[in-house]
């Protein structure tokens, strides 16, 4: 520990991402990225940006992609608020939103930038084991506590819940937050943005780096009751007041403006899902049901290190994680058809 740190930094244990190596080429299906480009009409609008107006600050309040925004999910300007990738803005939330007397709840087996952020903001959590299916059970939520956090689809299983479950959390959790982090919510299960206007206590997380192919461009959006969206507001003026650069609006706002390529490459992602789930069953994996744009599996006979480091030998990479309950399993993003086909020859070779 170096003498200068504040005394904090040493007892952090960093958010560690997905490889991203640079020895050699890669099939890279370990950190859910998009297998297609952003829509032609991101394209158009990087062509048309007037480079002379990168030498003024941006809009701080990101107007323009707020209304954009408010307006592709009907709701208004005042219950949305927009960050640098949806981990900036979890992280404006926990700081504004979480920092309570009692405990925050989330799941044992979820996305591990939640307990980086508690230990970052001292905030105290306790964990809720998931099921052995690896399930999320609302009914486990019920003691009281600072806050809840609800990945939907959860990750790394990629296991849904309906939406009726957490409408049911929500009745059931009147006196503090309730985050859904809907990073993979565009790959088969249903938004809670529905549920905003009857719970002033729910805050909705979406990003734009998954279903949208913009995982470069980092930008993250929160929707919820306005006085959640002012306390985010606060966080970020006290922050950064120039969170979203200018040209990051323009890439997001025509985005926004192709729906139909939005809608065609979701649904290519999900049938793609759907047949390399049935071809691994077939190799003698078992393949969690998945509503992301990955897949969640073990083997009966190998182990998961053994695959993903043969698989990383023959030129792909997959997520393994060491951790308690999940070290016998992998997760694999859905690529596109050729890379699914090539993952799906190389497995056969290992596994004879």
């Amino acid at each position: 520990m170096n003498k200068f740190w504040s005394d904090i930094v040493g007892q952090l244990e960093p958010y560690v991402p997905g490889e991203q190596p640079q020895d050699q080429q890669y099939i890279k299906l370990n950190t859910n990225e998009s297998p297609y480009p952003p829509s032609p009409t991101v394209a158009e609008a990087l062509a048309a940006f007037d480079c002379e107006s990168l030498r003024r600050y941006p809009d701080p309040e990101s107007n323009r992609l707020v209304s954009a925004l408010a307006e592709y999910h009907g709701l208004s300007s005042n219950q949305v608020f927009v960050g640098n990738g949806s981990d900036e803005v979890l992280a404006h939330a926990f700081q504004a939103l979480l920092q309570k007397p009692l405990a925050i709840l989330f799941p044992d087996i979820s996305y591990s930038f939640y307990p980086v952020y508690c230990s970052l903001y001292r905030i105290a959590f306790e964990t809720v084991a998931l099921d052995p299916k690896f399930r999320i059970d609302i009914n486990d939520y019920q003691a009281g506590n600072g806050g809840i956090v609800i990945p939907n689809p959860n990750a790394p299983t990629g296991i849904a819940l309906e939406l009726d479950a957490i409408r049911r959390l929500l009745q059931r959790n009147h006196e503090s937050v309730v985050i859904i982090d809907e990073a993979y919510v565009d790959f088969g299960t249903q938004s809670a943005l529905s549920l905003i206007a009857d719970h002033d206590n729910l805050l909705v997380v979406q990003t734009f780096s998954k279903s949208r192919s913009l995982a470069g461009l980092r930008l993250g959006a929160a929707f919820g009751h306005p006085a959640l969206i002012e306390a985010l507001q606060r966080v970020k003026n006290s922050f950064n007041s120039y969170p979203i650069d200018a040209l990051a609006s323009v890439v997001a706002i025509a985005s926004l403006a192709d729906d139909t390529y939005f809608q065609q490459c979701r649904q290519q992602i999900i049938a793609s899902r759907q047949r390399l789930g049935t071809e691994l069953a077939n190799l003698g994996f078992e393949v969690f049901p998945s509503s992301s744009n990955f897949v969640f599996l073990r083997h009966a006979d190998r182990s998961a290190e053994s695959i993903y480091l043969d698989l990383k030998q023959a030129g792909i990479l997959v997520r393994y994680f060491n951790k308690p309950r999940i070290d016998n399993c992998l997760r694999i993003t859905i690529g596109s058809d050729a890379e699914c086909d090539s993952l799906l020859a190389i497995l056969k070779n290992i596994l004879g």
